[in-house]
């Protein structure tokens, strides 16, 4: 078997198992963008919802799929370890997205609810065995989380767009009956994950120990136990998240609770580690908080920014004729494969001349971008018709320019995860890195659902209106988070010790 030394002792830029977790984190990426881009419009148009009704629905769901990867990460950490973690992860959301494909009508929050407890299992084990495959303090680290990101985006590009386009109509119209497109967008996500899962089983023996059971001193029969337990309560806690997940109010409730107890959890570990080790926790906290705001806004994107797609946006750009939602929902993708290499090449590129910004600064541009971004969303008002559409060439270049504040925050925030927290406690870390994300997309929901309730019973071009005037309220608050960030960096770089 490979041992970590030699994995960690690659030569050049990336350790070759990079490439076999990039390509099985690319399908599943596909599975889950392509299903995220159909949610709310599925749900106004198929499900009779009102638009606040979807956006705060929406938030919801997408809030339990981060929430859960937080317990999704403690399991891995405390019994399954990371790889039988993403294999039973990879088994619900395949169950999930087949009962989607059947009949997304009658099914829709069961289908959910298989979805949201797989990707709790998947997601943030897969990015931690990424993080071990770098020694402490390897300078190429951020580059390889930059690279590895490329791929969960060419999955989201792919399935962001064809999915959404099949399920309206606009890819491959004359060959789908129009009473199945819904069906065949989901199934797209279903065969996806297969090849997903595929990918990982046939590669994982060349990460020698990575991600193996943290169990195995224990007597193999009480291991057994424990894993099949594990099994069996996150079977028993689909029929429960599909109760949560279709009563939004219980989702209020849980997001008060989830937070302050994953915090409280990570202070109780705290006193397992040094005063050193601590202060790097607590950095991470910094990063972790922040980043929760930066979601709350970048998420429109499945929400309001569907609806603002599919109602305000005209179907063409640069002569080609494209679903606008289908554009919303994966041109940052593209924009993501076109500059993350480049992005990480630039990092490295500094770090050798010692000129890199630390990971705060890195976290402030990042919304300084993201302002700039929904400043370009909210000036697209200036050119709509008396139907209330607008350019899709402006509003892509909104994503083309938030893109940047995205590889400034996301790739680097989960490279700082690892580099900031205990080997013991990563997979956790992780998870909580990914409950921000819950917290950003349940705040992404009500955000949305303000603005849509403002825009209700509006004419079309009214719609447009609010809808930008909105946006424009979220680029003050993003540059004003940006600002807070650049201005407290030099306390945050002292929590953070030695790690840059």
């Amino acid at each position: 078997m490979t041992t970590l030394e030699e994995i960690q002792n690659f030569k050049g830029k990336y350790p070759k198992q990079l490439w076999y977790l990039f390509f099985s984190e690319m399908w599943e990426r596909f599975c889950f963008y392509g299903m995220r881009g159909m949610l709310v419009v599925f749900m106004v148009q198929h499900l009779a919802m009102n638009e606040k009704v979807a956006n705060l629905q929406y938030g919801a769901t997408q809030a339990w799929v981060y929430a859960f990867t937080f317990i999704g990460g403690l399991f891995a950490d405390k019994i399954l370890g990371l790889r039988k973690s993403l294999f039973w992860g990879g088994i619900l959301m395949i169950i999930g997205s087949v009962i989607l494909a059947v009949d997304p009508k009658n099914f829709f929050f069961i289908g959910l609810g298989f979805t949201i407890v797989g990707t709790g299992f998947f997601k943030p084990n897969i990015s931690s065995m990424v993080g071990q495959l770098y020694r402490d303090g390897d300078p190429r680290r951020d580059a390889g989380f930059s690279f590895f990101y490329m791929g969960v985006n060419l999955g989201a590009l792919i399935g962001g767009y064809i999915c959404i386009a099949v399920a309206e109509g606009s890819l491959w119209q004359s060959l789908v009956p129009e009473s199945l497109r819904w069906n065949v967008g989901f199934g797209f996500a279903a065969v996806v994950m297969i090849i997903s899962l595929l990918t990982f089983t046939q590669t994982q023996k060349s990460l020698g120990s990575i991600g193996l059971s943290p169990l195995k001193d224990l007597e193999a029969s009480k291991r057994k136990v424990y894993e099949i337990l594990t099994f069996v309560g996150s079977l028993a806690i689909v029929p429960v998240i599909i109760i949560m997940v279709a009563n939004t109010e219980y989702t209020d409730y849980f997001m008060m609770f989830i937070g302050p107890a994953s915090i409280l959890y990570l202070f109780y570990e705290m006193k397992n580690f040094s005063v050193v080790e601590n202060k790097k926790l607590l950095a991470a906290l910094v990063f972790i908080i922040f980043s929760i705001f930066f979601w709350a806004f970048f998420e429109q994107s499945g929400g309001s920014l569907s609806l603002y797609a599919a109602n305000n946006l005209n179907n063409h750009i640069f002569g080609l004729e494209l679903s606008p939602n289908g554009v919303n929902n994966s041109a940052n993708s593209l924009f993501v494969i076109g500059f993350a290499a480049l992005v990480g090449l630039v990092w490295l590129w500094m770090a050798k001349r010692k000129i890199e910004p630390n990971t705060v600064i890195k976290f402030g541009l990042a919304f300084v971008f993201l302002a700039a971004g929904f400043w370009i969303f909210y000036y697209t008002k200036f050119f709509a018709d008396i139907n209330g559409r607008t350019s899709l060439g402006i509003f892509t270049f909104g994503w083309f320019i938030i893109t940047f504040g995205e590889l400034c925050l996301s790739p680097i925030g989960m490279s700082a995860m690892t580099k900031l927290s205990p080997q013991k406690t990563q997979a956790v870390i992780m998870g909580m890195w990914f409950l921000a994300s819950a917290y950003g997309q349940y705040f992404a929901g009500l955000l949305g659902a303000n603005i849509a309730e403002a825009s209700e019973n509006a004419s079309n071009l009214e719609k447009l209106n609010t809808y930008a005037d909105g946006y424009q309220q979220l680029a003050i608050y993003a540059l004003v988070a940006g600002i807070v960030l650049i201005v407290i960096s030099p306390l945050v770089k002292k929590l953070m010790q030695d790690v840059k």
